[in-house]
Parts: C-alpha cells; structure tokens; sequence
C-alpha cells in the first residue's frame, strides 16, 4: 500500500454526524467539510450530510454517562488493578469487539478525572466488563480508591483504540503473530479472540517488562496460542532477540499486531516488510474522545491534523511526516 486510507470510526452509526460535523472538521464528508462537491472517503451506505440535515442541522446524541457497579477487584500485579464491573447489555455488546475502550472516573471526582481505558474482556450472558488498571497518576490513582460494589462512572462506547481494524478483520485462516509490551498485553486479548474466531493460529511474543507475571495466561489458554516470552526494547531498540522473532514468524503471517509504546511499535515497523498488514494499540492521548478538546491531535507535515481518537488509518501513517514539535 502506497497511499493513506483514512476512515472514521464513527461514520455509519448512531453517534454520526457529531460535532465536528457543525463546524466543518467531519473527517470523511467533503459537503461537511464546506466543500462544494460530493467527493465522501470509505462510504458507509449512509450519507453523513443528509443525516445532519434531517436531523436539523444538528449533529446525533453524544454517549451516554451510566453508573456501574463494581462486582469484583483483584490486583493482578503490582501497581496493577483489574475491576469486572456488570452493565447493560446494550453496552456490552458494543463493547465487544477490538479496540473497544471506554472513560471511567471514581464517582467522587468530577469529569476532569475521566481516564479512557481499553476494554481487556466482555461477558454478554453476564453483562460485565473487564479492564485492567496502571495505576500511574491521579487519575487512576483515585480508581484505585473504589471497592467492590462501588459504583464506576462510565462513559462509552468508544472503539478506536486499535489503528489497522480492517487488517484485524480480514485477517482469516492463517498464522497471526501478536507482540505486546507491558500493560499492552490488556487491549491485546479482543484482537487475539477476533483472529482466533477467524480460524487463525496465534503466536504472542510478550515482555512483562516492569511487571512480576504475564497476566493473561489463561487468555492465552484460551485461544491455543503458542507464548514466546522475550525481551523486547534494549536501550530504546529493539532487542536482537525480538529481531529474530519478527524475522522468523512475520513474513508466514497474515498479519502482525503490536501492542505497546509508541517507541516499541515504530521500530517493529522498521523491520516489518511494507507489504505486511499490520495493526497495533492506538497510544493517542486522550480527553473527550469526540475530537473536541484537541489533546488527541497529531500534527503533521503540510499542516495536516490527525484526531486520532476517532481516525481510523493504517499504522505505518502514524509517524509517517508525523511533526514531532
């Protein structure tokens, strides 16, 4: 692929057209964008300029806030917490798919402390959610105060947690290598249950760097994949020990997810092939997740903005002519 596909991961559903689309910055719709042609990217069978129109030149219903209630909290490891907490159904399945993510706060705090979390695992017969924790600041560090049966505020659904979605799904009936570093190994298991449900055999290279265990063995169990544990960052590098993985398993696989830093992904791209599909954890920092508040947005070469809390593109445009001042 020489060219850079770009798609929004709200288009086509209920919670499109959205705000930006009021001020012109609709990602997909050249009309809303105040263009005066029709020239829509990756249609969705929905015409995003007539949706806003029919709904008064307005844009649809923004997520919902809910109370969940927290039914079980279990440290996995240290400065590591997982809450299951049980939610509506609706919800649920919404969030069931990879790159799933919501925000959450303590209930005692106010939006401010919003902390967007990737969603690790969904149970639809039992309505819960599962995420795992770093506690790393304030934000989480006031999650941390809550107990079981506490309540959690949640605002959601979000999915574009995951840049190279298209690549996850139509990946089928091959091998499928997945890498992941740290607290990565969280947002990795939706992407691992997807490409093992489409018949494919999962090999998961995994640094626990800073933490005592890999925490999602059973996970792991669960989707028969075969667990490579390495080292992966030497000194800000790959480690030639990752190298040879890549080497050995990439070039008989259909696709190579990475789920880590920034740093860790870019210098997997480096030595995957540029024929390889890849995907890999979307690292963007985030507020509202609407596109709003602008703390998602990466700036690039020719004066080009990414909002990448709802950008849908192929990892390797994430730093390509990214500017890094």
């Amino acid at each position: 692929m020489n060219y850079e596909i770009k798609d929004c991961i709200d288009a086509g559903t209920e919670y499109c057209p959205c705000n930006l689309a009021e001020t012109g910055d609709c990602i997909l719709c050249s009309q809303m964008q105040g263009k005066k042609f029709c020239d829509c990217t990756n249609w969705k069978g929905v015409c995003i300029y007539q949706e806003y129109v029919w709904n008064g030149n307005k844009p649809n219903k923004q997520r919902k806030i809910t109370l969940c209630k927290i039914i079980k909290k279990q440290n996995i490891d240290k400065d590591i917490i997982a809450f299951t907490i049980i939610a509506k159904h609706k919800l649920v399945q919404e969030l069931s798919v990879p790159g799933a993510f919501i925000f959450i706060r303590n209930p005692e705090t106010n939006s401010y402390f919003d902390a967007p979390i990737s969603i690790m695992d969904t149970d639809v017969v039992e309505n819960t959610l599962t995420i795992a924790v770093e506690l790393k600041g304030i934000k989480t560090k006031k999650l941390d105060e809550l107990s079981e049966k506490d309540d959690l505020v949640v605002r959601g659904p979000y999915w574009n947690g995951v840049l190279g979605l298209k690549n996850v799904n139509n990946s089928k009936n091959g091998t499928s290598l997945i890498l992941a570093r740290g607290i990565g190994m969280a947002p990795m298991i939706p992407v691992m249950k997807k490409l093992y449900a489409n018949g494919n055999k999962i090999i998961v290279a995994i640094d626990k760097a800073n933490f005592k265990d890999i925490f999602i063995k059973d996970y792991l169990s669960m989707c028969n994949a075969e667990l490579i544990e390495c080292t992966s960052m030497v000194s800000g590098e790959l480690s030639p020990e990752l190298v040879e993985i890549i080497k050995k398993y990439s070039e008989s696989s259909n696709i190579v997810f990475c789920s880590g830093p920034d740093i860790f992904i870019r210098n997997v791209l480096d030595v995957i092939s540029d024929d390889k599909n890849v995907a890999c954890s979307n690292n963007a920092k985030m507020c509202c997740g609407e596109g709003v508040c602008g703390t998602c947005s990466t700036r690039y070469k020719g004066h080009v903005v990414k909002k990448l809390c709802k950008m849908q593109i192929d990892p390797r445009y994430i730093f390509k002519g990214r500017r890094l001042l």
